[in-house]
């Protein structure tokens, strides 16, 4: 089906983002994989693709243009190819938001060059060991004291926690107030009191850098704090919908590229004398994923136009990234089932997507949490 939503130039744009990881990610993932991180080169040549702060102000040396298609584009290509290494997406969808709505003159100026060339990676730090879909529940402190905020905590799962040259950091200035006590505060690599632990062993996605982050006594200055002291809270809540559809998003075409890898093995392979897609089991199994994800394509591009408009609801990203990332792994588990024991070997790539994707029903608020956005918005 056609995808109505998207104009010459989005598709121009595809074209370029399929060049740059053919050039730029493809050779070094294996490598980068084995690493646990990306090279910082990635970055750098993301900002002189212009992939990096497409919506940001072309004074600072972004592309000006607001339209949010752009990085669904990006994200799709990343996803489709299997490469999540780089953590384009929090930097892009995640982190920009806050950086162009919140951002004083002053801050724009002194961050967002480098946030456009790569210069400068950023990581947000919200998740604690104690603390993960309940964001009120951050231990995380940041106390007023003369010019500076003192920061004391720890963060943990912090993706792109290991390159991050800027993190905003979720912190409570007034532990009193519940969520109206809850702050952004912009902590710099190299403060004094900032460590990162270990770049975390995750079952999947091993080329994306994941953190523990520690705050002992950072010394953050007022002219860091990100929006209104107390306002945190609400930051978040504005700019989770985006992160959410973006989840789905990615989550929708890694299915899709699972399901056109697994038709074509299903049309090569042979078993008792025929290929193993005109077994009826597997013919009817491949009709379904199909059917799911042609009808899931129609909702999460409807998704995508409202968004772009400035439209799109709380409840309808919350209803997206739980159908979407809950879809594309069972899409993803049914392919590797078709596979058989190939299916069970590294060497194929949706061994490689059985483990990339098992996280994103997690990560971004989990499906538990969804529902219970989603059932609250009901009035029950």
């Amino acid at each position: 089906m056609a995808r109505e939503i998207f104009t010459a130039e989005h598709e121009a744009f595809r074209d370029m983002v399929r060049s740059f990881i053919s050039k730029e990610i493809a050779p070094h993932h294996e490598q980068w994989e084995k690493d646990g991180v990306v090279s910082r080169e990635v970055w750098l040549a993301a900002g002189r693709q212009g992939l990096l702060g497409i919506d940001m102000p072309e004074e600072y040396g972004g592309g000006g243009d607001p339209d949010y298609r752009y990085y669904v584009v990006l994200n799709e290509e990343l996803a489709k190819s299997g490469m999540h290494g780089p953590g384009f997406g929090v930097h892009n969808d995640i982190n920009g938001g806050y950086l162009r709505q919140l951002c004083t003159p002053e801050q724009k100026a002194r961050w967002l060059p480098g946030y456009c060339s790569g210069e400068l990676i950023t990581g947000i730090a919200m998740t604690e060991p104690a603390a993960g879909s309940d964001l009120q529940g951050i231990k995380t402190t940041a106390t007023r004291d003369g010019d500076a905020y003192v920061l004391n905590g720890s963060k943990t799962f912090i993706s792109n926690g290991i390159l991050a040259d800027l993190v905003i950091v979720v912190a409570k200035t007034d532990p009193s107030a519940g969520s109206k006590g809850v702050s952004l505060l912009m902590v710099e690599r190299g403060m004094d009191g900032f460590e990162r632990g270990r770049n975390l062993d995750k079952i999947g996605m091993h080329a994306q850098d994941t953190a523990e982050l520690f705050f002992d006594n950072v010394r953050v200055p007022k002219e860091n704090l990100l929006g209104e002291e107390g306002m945190g809270f609400i930051y978040l809540m504005q700019n989770l919908a985006r992160e959410r559809l973006s989840i789905g998003a990615t989550a929708q075409a890694a299915a899709e590229a699972a399901f056109e890898q697994t038709l074509e093995y299903c049309k090569t392979r042979e078993a008792f004398g025929r290929p193993i897609g005109r077994f009826q089991h597997n013919r009817f199994t491949l009709a379904e994923m199909k059917t799911e994800l042609t009808v899931t394509r129609a909702f999460t591009d409807a998704c995508i136009a409202k968004e772009s408009r400035g439209e799109l609801s709380v409840d309808e990203a919350a209803m997206l990234k739980y159908w979407n990332t809950e879809l594309c792994k069972k899409v993803v588990d049914r392919c590797l089932q078709l596979h058989g024991g190939y299916g069970y070997m590294t060497e194929y790539p949706i061994a490689k997507a059985y483990q990339d994707v098992r996280v994103q029903t997690i990560f971004g608020g989990t499906t538990e949490i969804m529902k219970e956005i989603i059932g609250r918005g009901l009035g029950v």
